[in-house]
This record gives C-alpha cells, sequence and structure tokens, in this order.
C-alpha cells in the first residue's frame, strides 16, 4: 500500500466586530496569537468546521459572511503542510470567552495587532486589513 503526504486542510475564522477582530493566544505549539481556527474533521464541510472551531476556541456562535482566501504556503505552520480556507465572519451570540486550545482572547484593530502573531496569520491580516480598507482582494 502506498502512503502519500498529503497536506492537511485548515480554516481560519477572521470573526468581525465594531473594534476589530477577534484573536486567541494559543495555549499549544506554535505560540502566539492566531486567527480562531483548526482542523477539518473527517466528514466535515469546510463551513461546519469554521463554525465548529469558532465556538470551540472563542465560544461565540458566529455566521459566515464569505470565503476570504486560501493559504497554501507549505511552510505556513511548523507542524505540517496545512492549506487554510478563511473565512469571513460575524458574532450572531455569544460572550468572547477563551476556551479549548485559548488561553486568552482579544479584539485588536489594524494598528493594534499583537508583535507575536502565529503562523502566517500576520500575512492573512494584512491581506484582510487591505481589503477592508480598498475592497480589493489578494490576488495569486
Amino acid at each position: 500500500m502506498t502512503e502519500y503526504k498529503n497536506p492537511v486542510p485548515t480554516v481560519d475564522i477572521i470573526i468581525e466586530t465594531s473594534e476589530g477582530v477577534v484573536l486567541i493566544k494559543r495555549k499549544n505549539f506554535p505560540y502566539g496569537w492566531a486567527i480562531p481556527g483548526g482542523f477539518v474533521d473527517e466528514g466535515e464541510s469546510l463551513e461546519s468546521a469554521a463554525v465548529r472551531e469558532a465556538l470551540e476556541e472563542t465560544s461565540l456562535n458566529v455566521k459566515l459572511r464569505e470565503q476570504f482566501f486560501t493559504y497554501s504556503d507549505p511552510s505556513r505552520d511548523p507542524r505540517s503542510h496545512t492549506i487554510a480556507t478563511v473565512y469571513i465572519a460575524e458574532i450572531s451570540s455569544g460572550t468572547p470567552l477563551a476556551a479549548d486550545d485559548a488561553v486568552e482572547i482579544g479584539t485588536f484593530s489594524a494598528s493594534k495587532l499583537p508583535d507575536e502573531l502565529a503562523f502566517d496569520h500576520s500575512r492573512i491580516l494584512s491581506d484582510y486589513f487591505e481589503y477592508r480598507q480598498t475592497g480589493k482582494r489578494r490576488t495569486l
């Protein structure tokens, strides 16, 4: 039997608020502040995974508004090659509370982002804030 080393699908959820976006501080490696997200379970759609991961990590029920972009740089996650589909969402209910593998939660504007961002989330957030400012999406 041939064994394949395929990339792993993940989702990230940019949760918008009137003050900025919700980020979590990770409990596990790789450490730092991150956009809420995680691995897609077998038999789960990307959209279902995004809603589940948002709730697990932030205690927030979210409504997905749009699929933003997919990031696939093989070095984006130091643990393995992952492909992240990023969604933009709004809060439908709940109060932000760090849960699951998050030890802290906060809301950040483009000018007040934490210094230590995990994965490639600095790039993702830069792309997102540029999109919100200009209406132009990142291009390939």
